[in-house]
């Protein structure tokens, strides 16, 4: 029964020695390839997921016409509408100068230049709703982007904190092995 107990401690011994080898020697592995592949697909899928979410939420507090002006603006601000306005005024142009029994519109072009005004007149507003919707949906993303960032801090914290408590207690085991360790010592007759 003595020597059951004595086993036992000894294993106890050895395992605290062991754990404390270990803590000493900071070998800490890096990640392979594998593994950190994995986490950066498991950040990306998180980051796209909130994303989604912060799309689908705008989408349902949005009305049908500032979605209408989204589009808008996305086509107006695009190389797909200057290219199309710019045929179009060449077509407009080379009509009323070519065509001569059926144009519309004289040089100096007075109605397209009408046109012109009333196209730009009606499109610098939705041009505004939508960089004030999208500067409302960036600020939501700060936001949310400062909510996580807090509650990693939080974490980082906490994590640090119950480090902390586990090195002084490992501190205080150590403190406890080195007078076993020193009365081993001279039981064996190493000094």
């Amino acid at each position: 029964m003595l020597e059951k107990s004595l086993s036992e401690e000894q294993d106890k011994h050895d395992f605290q020695e062991k754990l404390v080898d270990e803590l000493e020697s900071e070998n800490v592995q890096p990640l392979n390839a594998e593994q950190l592949k994995r986490v950066t697909d498991m950040v990306n899928d998180y980051k796209g997921r909130i994303k989604t979410h912060l799309i689908e939420q705008q989408e349902k507090r949005s009305k049908w016409s500032e979605r209408l002006a989204d589009q808008i603006a996305c086509f107006g601000g695009s190389w797909a509408f200057i290219v199309y306005f710019s045929v179009f005024l060449a077509l407009w142009m080379i009509w009323n100068l070519v065509v001569i029994p059926l144009r519309f519109d004289d040089p100096p072009f007075i109605l397209l230049n009408l046109f012109l005004s009333t196209l730009s007149a009606f499109q610098a507003p939705v041009i505004l709703m939508s960089q004030n919707r999208q500067a409302a949906r960036d600020k939501q993303e700060s936001v949310l982007s400062f909510a996580i960032n807090y509650q990693a801090e939080k974490e980082n914290i906490d994590i640090q904190k119950r480090l902390d408590r586990i090195e002084r207690h490992l501190d205080k085991l150590v403190g406890r092995l080195e007078p076993e360790k020193q009365g081993d010592c001279k039981q064996s007759g190493n000094f």
